[in-house]
């Protein structure tokens, strides 16, 4: 074989296994304030960095100490506060999602099974239509804790 075939064919295996491998998903800084007893709700923040080649869409979220896990998103209009859940995030190849305390986007944990305990962490299972299911623990901080 000639040594221009060899070097298209590495290229293309190069490329195709770089296409293949599609997003490259990291959950990080996953917190949430404690909860206080008989609290039937709580808001989780956490970072989301896609750093493969592809975008990727976050569909949903669990957790063992609540009911259900919904993605949700919050704006401002005046002085009134819309939050409304989502079916689904996206986050493009590349960047970085922050879901921060009113700003955008939160996960809602709603019919907590049990209060959240602050220095005792809380799992929680992202799933993607890509990269599929990631896991996460959540750090829980003070009640009055500002995130």
């Amino acid at each position: 074989m000639r040594l221009t075939t060899l070097i298209f064919f590495a290229a293309t295996s190069i490329a195709a296994s770089a296409f293949a491998a599609g997003p490259t998903i990291e959950v990080s800084r996953a917190v949430a304030r404690a909860s206080a007893p008989g609290q039937p709700a709580a808001a989780v923040y956490l970072t989301i960095r896609n750093s493969g080649p592809g975008a990727d869409k976050l569909l949903r979220i669990a957790t063992p100490v609540a009911a259900a896990a919904e993605l949700h998103t919050m704006s401002m209009t005046g002085n009134v506060m819309k939050m409304r859940e989502v079916p689904e995030i996206a986050i493009a190849a590349n960047t970085t999602l922050t879901m921060a305390s009113g700003d955008g986007y939160h996960v809602m944990l709603t019919g907590l099974k049990q209060p959240l305990i602050a220095g005792q962490p809380v799992p929680l299972s992202l799933t993607f239509e890509k990269a599929g299911i990631v896991d996460a623990q959540v750090d829980v901080g003070a009640l009055t804790a500002a995130y």
